[in-house]
Order: C-alpha cells, then sequence, then structure tokens
C-alpha cells in the first residue's frame, strides 16, 4: 500500500510489494526475501553491513511508458530495468521515482541493487543510537504513463476574513516529440470521514448549517497551457472555497483534489491527493494554527519495530497512534528524518500535527564538513518538502538535530538549509532541536527555537532551575520573541522492563 487511499482512477498502478530474489554481496546463496522489509529480519543478516540485489521479473500488457516509484530504500540504491541503470538515489527516508520510456509488450527484469555500509559516501547514514537497515524498506509501485501526464500537485490554502481561497500548482510533463495543448480539470469534494458540526474557527460558522461545507459538494477548477516538446510546465488554478470546514486537531477536515489531464479531447491521466483547510502562522511567542494559539504535547517517534526494523507495518503505524492518542497528544515530531506518508496519512486523519525533520543527528563539524554533507542535506530536504507539501498535518519543517551549531562553518550550513526550505514553503515555520547548551549561535536563525533537556540524566540539577537558564539563555541569544519548544525530555529505559498495557 502506497497510501491509505487510491490516487489515480486513470493511471494504472500495479503494486510491486511481495516476495523478491535476493543475493548479497560475498555470499554464494539466493534467497527470496519480502518487499517492503529490511534484510536485518532474516537470520542470516541479523547486524548485516553491505551490499545486496532485490530483483523479480514484471510482465507488461501493453507498449508505453513506465514509472517505478520507492518510497524508501535504504540507504544508498541503484535500480535498473532489463541490465540498464534507469536510476540512483541516497537517503533511506525519501521517495523517488525513476520513468522507462516506450517499453514493450512482455515480460521484464527489474534489480534493485542496494547498500547499507558506512563511508566517505554516506555522509548522513552513519553509526548513530539508531539503527541504519538495509533494504527496500517501503512500497515499491509501478505506472503506466501516457506521455503526457501529471506529476504533482501542491495545494497552498489560505484564509482572509474568513474566506479560504487556495493556490493549486499542478507540475506537467511532456514527453512527446512535439508541443501538446494541454487541459486540467480539477475539483474538490469533502473526504467521507470529516466531522460534521464542528467550528470552522476561521470565520466562527457551524459546519452543520452550511450546505457549501457538506460531503458532496463539487467545487471545480480549469487551466490550459501549451507545453514544449521535451519539457514541463506548472498550471496554477487559484479560487475561493466558501463554507468549506477547517482543518484541526479537533476537526480534522480533509478534502479530496482530483486532477484529470486531457489532451486532443481524450482524457490520459489524473493525480488524486487529500488536502486540507489550515493556516500556521507566528505571532510572537505564539504559534496560531487557524489563528489561535496550540500548545504541542506529544512524542518523538522513530520508524523502528523489533519485527519489522524500519520497515514498519501498517498495523504497528495503527498501533503507535492508538496509543499516542489513548495519551491525548496532539502533535509529534519525527525524529530524526522524513517518516512513511502511510503514516503521515494517519496524522491528517486524525489531526496530529507534525515537525518534520530532515535526516541528520548528533553530528560534530567534522562529519558535516563531508564532501558529500551539504549536497546529501539539500537533496533530503527537497525530497521531503516537495513530497509532503500537502499533508495539513505538517506544521514545521525541522533541520539539523543535535549538530554543531556552535561553530561558525557549521552556522552557515544551517542558514543555508533554512533558505532552502522557505525557498520550496514559505508557509510553515521551522526550528531545530539543539543540545548545544549555553554555546548555540544558530538561535537566530529558525522561526521557533527548540531545545532538548535531559535533567537529572546528563546533569544533575532540579528541572524547573535548569529550565530556567535554558530560557534566560535562549532569550539573550537570539531566540528573543519566538516560541519555544521542549523538543526533548526524559531519560533513557530501564533495560528489560515492558508493558504493553502501558
Amino acid at each position: 500500500m502506497i497510501r491509505l487511499f487510491e490516487q489515480h482512477r486513470i493511471r494504472n498502478v500495479r503494486e510491486l510489494d511481495g516476495m523478491w530474489d535476493f543475493t548479497m554481496e560475498g555470499i554464494r546463496k539466493n534467497y527470496r526475501l519480502p518487499v517492503p522489509g529490511c534484510w536485518e529480519q532474516h537470520p542470516d543478516f541479523l547486524a548485516h553491513r553491505g551490499k545486496g540485489c532485490y530483483s523479480r521479473e514484471v510482465y507488461v500488457e501493453t507498449e508505453g511508458n513506465l514509472r517505478l516509484e520507492f518510497k524508501g530504500v535504504s540507504h544508498t540504491t541503484d535500480v535498473f530495468w532489463d541490465g540498464t541503470q534507469i536510476a540512483h538515489h541516497y537517503n533511506a527516508f525519501t521517495p523517488f521515482s525513476a520513468v522507462v520510456r516506450k517499453v514493450q509488450k512482455g515480460m521484464h527484469r527489474i534489480q534493485v541493487r542496494v547498500d547499507n555500509s558506512f563511508g566517505e559516501h554516506s555522509a548522513l547514514h552513519v553509526p548513530n543510537d539508531y539503527y541504519t537497515y538495509g533494504g527496500i524498506t517501503r512500497p515499491v509501485a509501478m505506472e503506466s504513463l501516457p506521455d503526457v501526464y501529471i506529476s504533482e500537485i501542491h495545494f497552498t490554502p489560505s484564509c482572509t476574513d474568513g474566506l479560504w481561497s487556495a493556490r493549486v500548482e499542478v507540475t506537467l510533463c511532456n514527453m512527446a516529440e512535439n508541443a501538446v495543448q494541454a487541459v486540467l480539470d480539477g475539483s474538490l469534494t469533502a473526504w467521507r470521514g470529516n466531522v460534521a458540526g464542528e467550528c470552522c474557527t476561521a470565520c466562527g460558522e457551524q459546519a452543520a448549517d452550511r450546505a457549501d461545507g457538506a460531503e458532496g459538494t463539487v467545487y471545480s477548477l480549469c487551466g490550459e497551457a501549451e507545453i514544449p516538446a521535451g519539457e514541463e510546465c506548472t498550471i496554477l488554478l487559484e479560487r475561493t472555497f466558501p463554507g468549506v470546514l477547517t482543518w484541526s486537531h479537533q476537526a480534522p477536515n480533509l478534502y479530496w483534489l482530483q486532477t484529470i489531464l486531457s489532451v486532443d479531447g481524450k482524457q490520459v491521466d489524473d493525480l488524486i491527493d487529500r488536502v486540507g483547510f489550515r493556516t500556521v502562522e507566528l505571532d510572537g511567542t505564539k504559534l496560531l494554527l487557524n489563528g489561535s494559539p496550540v500548545y504541542l504535547k506529544g512524542f518523538n517517534r522513530h520508524e523502528d519495530y523489533a519485527v519489522d526494523g524500519c520497515a514498519v507495518s501498517l498495523q504497528h503505524m495503527v498501533q503507535d497512534m492508538d496509543l499516542m492518542q489513548d495519551m491525548n497528544v496532539n502533535a509529534l515530531r519525527t525524529c530524526h528524518y522524513p517518516n512513511d506518508e502511510r503514516f503521515l496519512d494517519l496524522c491528517d486523519e486524525r489531526g496530529i500535527m507534525v515537525w518534520e525533520e530532515n535526516h541528520a543527528r548528533g553530528f560534530k563539524l567534522e562529519n558535516m564538513q563531508n564532501p558529500n554533507f551539504e549536497r546529501q542535506c539539500e537533496d533530503c530536504i527537497r525530497e521531503m518538502v516537495q513530497n509532503h507539501y500537502n499533508h495539513p498535518s505538517i506544521v514545521i519543517w525541522g533541520i539539523l538535530n543535535e549538530c554543531a551549531s556552535e561553530e561558525p562553518e557549521a552556522r552557515e550550513m544551517y542558514q543555508k538549509q533554512y533558505e532552502q526550505i522557505k525557498s520550496l514553503d514559505s508557509t510553515r515555520p521551522t526550528t531545530s532541536a539543539t543540545c548545544r547548551h549555553f554555546t548555540d549561535i544558530c538561535l537566530d536563525l529558525p522561526d521557533i527555537v527548540s531545545f532538548n533537556m535531559y535533567s537529572g540524566w546528563y546533569k544533575d540539577c532540579p528541572i524547573g532551575e535548569r529550565n530556567d537558564q535554558e530560557i534566560d539563555w535562549i532569550r539573550k541569544s537570539g531566540g528573543e520573541g519566538k516560541p519555544i519548544i521542549v523538543s526533548e525530555l526524559g531519560a533513557a529505559s530501564i533495560y528489560g522492563y515492558r508493558d504493553r498495557s502501558r
């Protein structure tokens, strides 16, 4: 399962989850391993670090273009179609895809060569306090593409004087050998799970009293453009949406956004996403959702289970969510990497506000000076923001947990990453969790200041006293007038103690 809902009704999609052939470099034996999955779950590879190769055959029913989509491979991969390389990607926690043109009808072979070894080539996946697994760890799909297709949608809501509007940016790609006149039809309809009778915090009206906000109401959008041969273009669709319901923790109302692409009067492609109407703003030291202050209460969450590794099953994602909501949380942080999009879909559905961050944790300056560090961070941020942009649950983008923010050279890298995020998405605030207590020189750069505090573990002092020291230092070091988040607190678990009922 790629998402918790179907994204296409016209485009043919085939999920490739299942058992794949597998070989490990240096081991003369053939295996069959599950996808998604981590090879460490096999008894022969319990702590194996190295290079392995997944492969399988697929039958293509009609000649045409194909797109392979990988939601996550850990951590470096090269993808081959019938022996020809079609993709190279680094980072386990961001998706990537590859298009193969003019594929002939018949049987074809996919090979995915995976490397989870450490070294200079891997600046972000390093020995750390969470494990770097190996394998195709998130779902895979194969899609049939027309010569002109929809590559992505970005939905940006805004509210003025109680009236909601949105910018819908739809990117189209033309692989044909001639220019094409493309027509785009869009529609927005209420998701069946919307909460009836909840209040629209932006305008103060009751949802139950509005015909426009009811399920079944269709808001239409349309546009067209000429796309040159071999190029792409973005069509901008803008309109107001009177009567829509807002997304919030109390009422996580969602909408289907469907786009249909037509060429020469024929529908050739579509793309569906699920979106929400909400705004995120800062007012001094307050974080505002739809104009009202919110106080974030929740957890830091790693994707790691004993029986799954980092290829967390939907069952365990739902269990995590149920346990958190049973404790009345309203927020979580995806420490320290982008999460599986199915889990973000759950957060959208259940009104959990998310701080999602890029992949870098606990790096000293020498780690950040790896020649691949800045490029791999830049790729991770771009793929995270572009692919997860439409999730209303994401209210904060984060970077560089506990890295060398006390060093002038590192400050330049922090600044570059914040600027990159703002260039991709100016609607969400930014932050970074620091543990460089009383030495951090980057606190003026993010929109929100966050710090990790473990009073009673690393330093034996009263929690209140330490907290007051931190807040005073933050305010004097660039954080004055900004919201402050205690991003981590607590202590280590007691080894051997586990009670599933708590």
